[in-house]
């Protein structure tokens, strides 16, 4: 049995469908993100590795239709059409997607990609790894007019996080890439950012940094959650601590009516609980104020540890994520197999 990732269904009841089980092949291998619905219920994703005859090119986007039948969209040779692609995707009205790849490109710092109906792939900007940021481990944003804004984890401000840069977030429209803002430039304001973007009805954008803020407890920084204004004016609404109040937050937030950010950390929480990467996470409210409430700190046994991936929220308010850790531990003795959860705040 090869372990090259599966696509799920869970529904109400908690009762779990497999929908595809990738062989590791030309379907691809290792989904790390998550996906997208089209209106016809089509699912779209990508895997990090996999594709071509021997499943040995680097990344594929692919279809999952309601019969649960695959089709490969796209595979990634690895050159500059770019390779690893670790996030999800976006859809415009007309069916095109667009997504980021981690490596690859020019000058092997990642791409952001276009691919059209037909499978076509159109790269729309290769990063150089300077002051333009590399390795975009995120996925995109896209507004109503067709400008795309994300993240790269490195890059930047020359000399920044031992010389690799601080990141950047990128605006990219209709004539090319602009860089909106390179952390770093300010004592604190964040680093690493490796979680989506979210973007409110003004135009500002929001985030988390894994690393940067303070430094007390963390050797880089526990991370902050971050807003900037489309004129590039970055503040920083919270940063971790590294205690009870959680540290490294790795996704992205979502956004309620009342303008509170929630999000998740992968560790920090509770003291007693231990995992492989230390405490074991929290999920977080930060008001409009910039008043962080936690709303939980998992305790790495039924309810999971290490949350690295993001939240959903449905209109009841309810909060649904995964942790990768935690769970079934007649699964995997030592770490469990990781869990889906529903928070009611």
């Amino acid at each position: 049995m090869t372990a090259a990732g599966t696509v799920f269904k869970l529904d109400k009841s908690g009762n779990e469908t497999v929908l595809h089980r990738f062989a590791g092949l030309a379907d691809g291998k290792q989904p790390t993100s998550g996906l997208i619905f089209d209106t016809l219920g089509n699912l779209y994703g990508t895997t990090a590795g996999g594709g071509g005859k021997n499943g040995k090119r680097d990344g594929v986007v692919f279809k999952l239709d309601k019969t649960g039948n695959q089709t490969v969209l796209y595979t990634f040779s690895g050159g500059t059409d770019g390779a690893l692609p670790l996030a999800g995707l976006v859809r415009d009205v007309g069916g095109n997607l667009y997504g980021t790849t981690f490596d690859g490109g020019l000058s092997d710092y990642g791409v952001v990609f276009k691919i059209d109906r037909a499978g076509k792939e159109t790269v729309l900007y290769s990063f150089s790894g300077g002051l333009d940021g590399a390795y975009p481990y995120a996925g995109l944003v896209l507004d109503s007019t067709g400008n795309l804004y994300g993240v790269t984890e490195a890059g930047g401000n020359p000399g920044c996080f031992q010389n690799q840069g601080c990141g950047t977030v990128f605006k990219i429209d209709t004539k090319g890439k602009k860089t909106v803002y390179r952390f770093g430039s300010r004592m604190n304001d964040g680093a690493n950012p490796y979680g989506d973007l979210i973007r409110d009805d003004v135009g500002n954008l929001y985030g988390t940094t894994y690393n940067g803020g303070v430094a007390k407890v963390c050797t880089y920084g526990c991370g902050t959650v971050f807003k900037v204004t489309p004129s590039g004016h970055e503040t920083v609404l919270y940063r971790f601590l590294g205690g009870r109040d959680g540290a490294l937050p790795m996704a992205g937030l979502v956004r309620d009516a009342s303008g509170a950010l929630y999000g998740t950390t992968v560790v920090g929480g509770l003291d007693l609980c231990q995992s492989t990467y230390g405490d074991c996470g929290t999920i977080f409210k930060l008001d409009s104020s910039g008043k962080e409430t936690i709303l939980y700190r998992f305790m790495n046994s039924n309810d999971g540890a290490n949350p690295y991936g993001g939240l959903i929220r449905d209109d009841d308010g309810n909060l649904y994520g995964t942790t990768s850790e935690g769970g079934d531990f007649n699964c995997d003795p030592e770490f469990g197999c990781g869990t889906v959860f529903k928070l009611k705040p």
